[in-house]
């Protein structure tokens, strides 16, 4: 019986009416294949590609977390740089406001009032920025973690490892040190 559709020809899916000619002459030459590959081999395999495939996830997981790391540590602590190049600025208009005498407020008090309201205006937006200045009061311990010693000198009445003197203001981005404020520090040996 031929199919129409097949042209009088059999589907190849079909095996041949004589199936001996798939016969092996020597039954010997089947005995590897009918058992197969070795099950030991084939587990083997499967162990090393889950144990590449459980590596590479890792991988992934890892970057995927120092990506997101990353991302957070840019907007937290991206205006570093910038932070560090407006301290002196800080530092200036906190001077020429800490030199001016009563006789210079009366002859130019618009003047002064505009560098008042430029370093608050300054201030306002290091604060929501995270940054903020460490102006660390006469008296207090010196910490050598916000703190930079620039001398040390005996003054009576004070404790060694005090605070004197401050000569520059710190300052601090979130969490991270941009400048330690520069100090003098009592050194009375008495105390």
């Amino acid at each position: 019986m031929t199919n129409e559709k097949t042209n009088g020809q059999k589907p190849e899916h079909e095996l041949p009416e004589n199936d001996s000619a798939f016969l092996a002459e020597d039954p010997a030459d089947f005995a590897d294949m009918s058992a197969g590959p070795n099950v030991d081999v084939i587990i083997a395999e499967r162990d090393e590609y889950r144990d590449r495939f459980m590596r590479a996830l890792a991988d992934a997981e890892n970057a995927r977390k120092r990506a997101d790391k990353e991302r957070r540590d840019a907007e937290q602590y991206g205006g570093t740089r910038l932070a560090r190049d407006l301290a002196p600025v800080h530092d200036n208009l906190t001077r020429a406001l800490a030199h001016a005498t009563d006789e210079m407020r009366a002859a130019a008090g618009a003047l002064i009032e505009g560098v008042e309201l430029t370093l608050r205006e300054l201030e306002s937006i290091f604060a929501k920025h995270g940054i903020e200045v460490i102006n660390p009061p006469v008296g207090t311990k010196f910490d050598p973690q916000v703190h930079e010693a620039m001398f040390e000198a005996p003054v009576p009445g004070t404790v060694a490892g005090t605070i004197i003197q401050v000569m520059d203001n710190g300052f601090m981005l979130h969490d991270r040190l941009l400048r330690p404020a520069k100090v003098g520090v009592s050194s009375n040996p008495g105390n």
